[in-house]
């Protein structure tokens, strides 16, 4: 063990990458942790992996518009971050207008962005898209503008959530209450929506849509089973994302497997144990 550790943490210090991907996965928490536990707390979880997946849309499009008409600022980061709010626009919409369709649609909204962005980066010319890349994300390759702009994210979300704390719990926890009390239920749910879409966005380069919304719900899901209140579910699950996070990049340089599906376990092994530690204590 110890072996390990030392071979581990030497490569943190001298390789840059490693040390990058280490750095975006423990910032990262803070933001997953934070934004997770209202999405759980919420009971929104499908929302936000369709708000994931529709994100592809806007990666493919951008894609392939960059390559057919010249477009070098129309990136990948771009597009998705265009297909997120525009996700969060519809499925707000959607909410708020058509309650009783509202699964019905949203699981229309998250088949129609990933067939869209299959099609796109199907059809770009050029150069073959890695789309293992977008679903599963590559940690390894994370530069320090992505820990920067991961760093900013998450203080950009910590802002947020801190300012309208207490509104966003009334909002979470009791929706018409909070209605009754003169909260806008409404502008407080499209807040929340577009920080999970911005979550997802920055996230996607890092560790991919699939990886960014298992972090997402399955710590703050697990944290929720433990207490009812919305800051120790935060501070829990972002201590549970963070240790996801390294412990899975540590075994997965260690044992030489992929490193995103490996934190992803990792988090559903927290969330299976939870169970048995809950019946345990109940």
């Amino acid at each position: 063990m110890t072996d390990f550790l030392g071979d581990f943490f030497d490569a943190v210090r001298t390789v840059p990458l490693i040390r990058y991907a280490l750095l975006a996965g423990i910032v990262s928490s803070l933001t997953f942790g934070v934004v997770g536990s209202l999405v759980v707390v919420r009971q929104i979880g499908y929302v936000a992996s369709a708000i994931a997946h529709s994100i592809l849309g806007g990666i493919g499009a951008s894609v392939y518009y960059s390559r057919v008409y010249d477009l070098p600022w129309l990136t990948p980061m771009v597009g998705a971050i265009a297909a997120g709010l525009l996700s969060v626009a519809v499925i707000g919409w959607v909410t708020i207008r058509f309650k009783e369709r509202e699964d019905t649609i949203i699981g229309a909204i998250w088949a129609t962005g990933m067939a869209a962005g299959l099609l796109f980066l199907h059809y770009s010319p050029g150069k073959s898209v890695n789309l293992e890349s977008f679903i599963f994300g590559n940690i390894l390759l994370t530069s320090k503008g992505d820990v920067v702009l991961t760093l900013a994210l998450g203080v950009v979300v910590l802002a947020l959530v801190a300012l309208f704390y207490h509104k966003l719990v009334s909002v979470s926890f009791d929706e018409e209450f909070a209605r009754l009390r003169g909260v806008s239920a409404t502008a407080y749910y499209f807040l929340l929506l577009t920080l999970t879409a911005m979550c997802v966005v920055l996230m996607v380069r890092v560790a991919g849509l699939i990886l960014s919304q298992a972090l997402l719900i399955l710590p703050a899901a697990t944290a929720s089973r433990f207490s009812r209140s919305l800051w120790i579910i935060m501070v829990s699950a972002v201590v549970l994302t963070a240790i996801s996070n390294t412990a899975g990049f540590a075994l997965s340089y260690q044992y030489d497997i992929p490193t995103g599906p490996f934190i992803v376990l990792l988090a559903v092994g927290f969330y299976v144990l939870s169970f048995f530690m809950r019946r345990k204590t109940a």
